[in-house]
């Protein structure tokens, strides 16, 4: 699954990837400590964002990848 930002008029940036094999994978910027993802099994993962400021402000989209 990947996790994405995309900020007021812009376009999206990858946050963070995940998968049931191996750990999340966090882009440049972005880390676990701001950005939790957890993740029970293949269809389902969420993501927290920890001590939210106005510069958090923007639309996440989750998507999903059988690859």
């Amino acid at each position: 699954m990947f996790w994405y930002q995309q900020p007021p008029r812009n376009g999206l940036k990858l946050v963070a990837s995940t998968s049931t094999w191996m750990q999340n994978s966090y882009e440049e910027g972005y880390s676990k400590a701001k950005f939790e993802i957890s993740r029970d099994n293949k269809d389902h993962s969420v993501m927290t964002i920890k001590n939210v400021t106005s510069k958090d402000a923007a639309t996440y989209f989750c998507a999903a990848s059988d690859h």
